[in-house]
């Protein structure tokens, strides 16, 4: 209960302040007694495997189905490092060196964090107050990273979604610094500080990320985190080029996701991905204007398609597929997307063909552009017309009528912010429109008259309307 846990923590705690627990390699409880120790050392001996049984029961009872019981343990192990770390059981190699309980740490908290069997989140939510420690931090980067490579020597590198899941909840929580400075808070105080470099808690991080397949759902959360939590914290971000290709491979909303990274290594670390643009292409289906990241994604795609030395047929290629797409897509993604085709006429003048096409056959049939096509070169889009935003003006929404008749008029030279456009919902479009302000507009009313409501009705004599 609450009040034994207090007793072993205040007991165990008293002893170490007072130096009464033996210090440096433990002998066997037997052993001591038969051998050539005073009193003392005995009595110590004694006391020091006890606190060993202390130890040995709290990190079973990590393992306990309460909660309750689970978080208790978890305190009074913490209390044991912070203890441990001032009052060292191991005898130091040389005057000031460094002394940190890293076993005590790794062996009972960090693995009865990370369990193979046991969704674990709650339990670790309780102990991201100690993350906020730089020596906690740091030694629990290397223990997860030494963890993550026997758990998948045993098992073969096979995946383990409840493990997997556990280590992301962890790994995820902790705030790397951003320099040199920040590195002031410790649990444990040392004389030496040199091992809290930044650069060496990157070292430790560029290991921290297993390579194994993941689950589709902790795909999406790793690579949502993955730009700007953990590619800046790495020495070599280039390790993770295998992992973002094979991601950006799989489809869907994952591939949207990895966009992300992929533009980090594209732009900063000079990745070169021959078919980038193909599939970047091939992204583009009904889906992109209904997903949950397709701010994010068209963001990425404004950025991409930014550069004006891309070939006038791989732009014109976006735009028709865009465009063909946005038959079916919701007014709020309408209005985002119509300015962003339009700055993309901007950047690239020689698609205006696809607007400006005199002579252009009138029968929708004999669009030659190939929407099934996955090479934008074949797609034959700059022998299209741009039709689609053409009928956009015909719209049942205002707004996106009006928008879509801007390609009626030469374009100004300055691009339209999309930014605030890339998150408009249907609620907020909704709510825009509610908001507005109604004029009254006079009208020319005729009373009716006769049955028919004719003004020169026969029935109106004898069938008037009161």
């Amino acid at each position: 209960d609450w009040w034994g846990w207090q007793t072993c923590s205040r007991l165990f705690g008293t002893l170490l302040e007072r130096g009464e627990l033996f210090v440096g390699q433990l002998p066997e409880e037997e052993t001591s007694l038969a051998g050539n120790y005073n009193a003392e050392d005995k009595y110590k001996i004694w006391m020091r495997h006890r606190y060993n049984s202390c130890v040995n029961c709290l990190v079973e009872l990590m393992g306990h189905e309460s909660f309750q019981v689970k978080e208790l343990s978890l305190v009074t192990l913490m209390k044991f490092v912070e203890l441990e770390g001032k009052y060292p059981l191991v005898k130091a190699e040389w005057k000031g060196s460094f002394r940190f309980p890293r076993e005590l740490l790794k062996v009972s908290v960090v693995e009865n964090l990370i369990p193979c069997e046991e969704d674990s989140s709650l339990l670790i939510s309780r102990f991201q107050e100690y993350l906020e420690y730089d020596d906690i931090r740091y030694f629990v980067m290397k223990a997860v990273a030494e963890n993550i490579g026997q758990v998948m020597q045993k098992t073969q590198e096979v995946p383990l979604p409840v493990y997997q899941q556990n280590v992301f909840s962890l790994i995820s929580s902790i705030s790397m610094p951003s320099q040199e400075s920040e590195v002031v808070n410790f649990m444990v105080k040392q004389a030496n500080q040199e091992e809290w470099k930044v650069s060496n808690l990157k070292q430790v991080f560029n290991v921290m990320f297993p390579p194994s397949q993941l689950p589709n759902g902790l795909y999406k959360k790793v690579l949502v985190i993955l730009h700007d939590s953990i590619l800046p914290h790495l020495n070599e971000p280039t390790l993770m080029i295998d992992f973002l290709t094979v991601a950006y491979d799989i489809g869907g909303a994952i591939s949207l996701l990895a966009l992300n990274g992929l533009f980090v290594l594209i732009h900063q670390h000079n990745l070169e991905y021959p078919d980038f643009y193909k599939k970047l292409y091939s992204l583009l289906d009904p889906s992109i204007y209904h997903v949950k990241y397709r701010a994010r994604f068209f963001h990425l795609a404004d950025l991409f398609l930014s550069s004006s030395h891309l070939p006038a047929y791989l732009v014109a290629a976006f735009i028709k597929r865009l465009s063909r797409l946005a038959l079916t897509a919701p007014p709020q993604a309408l209005l985002m997307v119509i300015p962003f085709i339009c700055n993309l006429f901007r950047r690239h003048p020689a698609c205006k063909v696809l607007v400006h096409k005199p002579g252009g056959s009138e029968d929708l049939s004999e669009d030659p552009y190939i929407m099934d096509e996955e090479e934008p070169s074949e797609s034959r889009a700059l022998e299209s017309s741009l039709w689609e935003l053409q009928t956009l003006q015909s719209h049942y929404h205002p707004d996106v009528a009006q928008a879509a008749a801007v390609v009626n008029q030469s374009l100004s030279e300055l691009e339209d912010d999309v930014s605030e456009l890339l998150e408009l919902s249907a609620y907020e479009l909704f709510d825009r429109e509610l908001k507005k302000k109604v004029t009254s507009v006079p009208l020319e009313f005729e009373q009716v008259r006769g049955l028919f409501g004719k003004k020169d009705d026969l029935f109106a004599e004898h069938f008037a309307l009161e």
